[in-house]
């Protein structure tokens, strides 16, 4: 064989073979949601280097990719926005059913609506929407969207909504006896009218800091399990509430886009975070649930039955899992969305 035929076949095993792993993952996901020490060990796992870039909801995340451009790899993107990015054709069907890990995939989290038998995405987290009181300044009942529909005098003015559109309308509308998604105008007006007369008793529409509640400059908020659990860490006057009217489950997933640069590297990521010890950590620094097998003997101490992660027997039923509301209906919250924050 001459020189020339040996380097050729050598090309040519080389282009065969898997790729290395090596290079680069861009990673798009909500702000302080991804654990600093989770992509300190993926890329030292696999000599990739991770850029993470941060957003602050749904609808930034599916604007900025949607426009292209964007040079990111993986998205996080909640399941009532999963098949709006499927039938967008944003994401890749990637098949992470077929993973090595994916074994540790509690069944649960696997025939679901958004993407059922796992094609697209993977867990990332999975928590509630609820509210979240400092129960040194009110003594009643915190397991009620009255806390910020109608608020208490002791709260007024120190009240945040945070700015997720659909967990606050679907509360309010819970909360005036309709179901989320609904297109009934006379419950849709009823909600508009309930949210625009408490907001004067709001102090924001913000996703404020840490730091406005740990220093009691408010005092109430509608907000998420795994954030209540990080601010109650830090003051343990704050307790979250399960809205009795009703509250929304939800779960945060991780899939790889249709336009990825770094496809191989994105696969190696979603199949390293099915892993329990490396979900563990995703929960220990969200202290959110995971939906993996496993995970909770890697957990910190406490996390698991954390009241926040175990909601009471009595009000298990008023949760819902989000939906994906129909064009129809989405439009309406826009209305008063808009309406609201204006």
């Amino acid at each position: 064989m001459t020189s020339a035929s040996r380097l050729a076949l050598a090309a040519l095993l080389l282009s065969a073979a898997p790729a290395l792993a090596e290079g680069t993952l861009n990673i798009y996901n909500f702000g302080l949601y991804t654990p600093p020490d989770l992509l300190e060990k993926f890329e030292k796992t696999y000599d990739v280097k991770v850029t993470l870039t941060e957003y602050d909801s749904n609808e930034t995340a599916m604007a900025k990719i949607e426009a292209g451009g964007h040079g990111f790899d993986i998205v996080m993107p909640s399941a009532s926005v999963v098949p709006i990015y499927i039938e967008k054709g944003l994401l890749l069907k990637s098949e992470p059913n077929q993973m090595e890990n994916f074994k540790n995939v509690d069944p649960k989290w696997v025939e679901i609506y958004w993407d059922n038998g796992r094609h697209y995405t993977v867990p990332w987290v999975w928590g509630t929407t609820g509210v979240m009181v400092n129960t040194k300044v009110y003594k009643g009942d915190i397991n009620t969207s009255a806390i910020f529909l109608d608020p208490p005098e002791e709260l007024k003015g120190k009240i945040n909504v945070v700015p997720s559109m659909n967990d606050v309308i679907d509360m309010t509308i819970r909360y005036v006896g309709g179901e989320p998604c609904t297109t009934d105008k006379a419950v849709l007006k009823a909600a508009r009218d309930k949210l625009i007369a408490a907001k004067p008793s709001w102090a924001s529409i913000d996703y404020t800091s840490f730091e406005k509640f740990i220093n009691e400059d408010i005092n109430a908020s509608v907000f998420w399990s795994g954030a209540a659990n990080r601010i109650r860490a830090e003051n343990a006057g704050f307790a979250y509430g399960y809205p009795k009217e009703g509250y929304s489950l939800w779960q945060d997933n991780v899939a790889i886009l249709a336009d990825a640069q770094n496809v191989e590297n994105a696969k190696l990521f979603l199949n390293f975070i099915m892993a329990p010890e490396n979900a563990a950590l995703i929960s220990n620094y969200t202290r959110y649930g995971n939906g993996i097998i496993g995970s909770d003997a890697f957990m910190d101490p406490g996390l698991a039955d954390a009241p926040e992660m175990i909601i009471p027997e009595n009000l298990k039923a008023a949760g819902h899992f989000q939906q994906t509301c129909p064009p129809e209906a989405q439009a309406f919250y826009t209305r008063i969305w808009t309406d609201l924050t204006k």
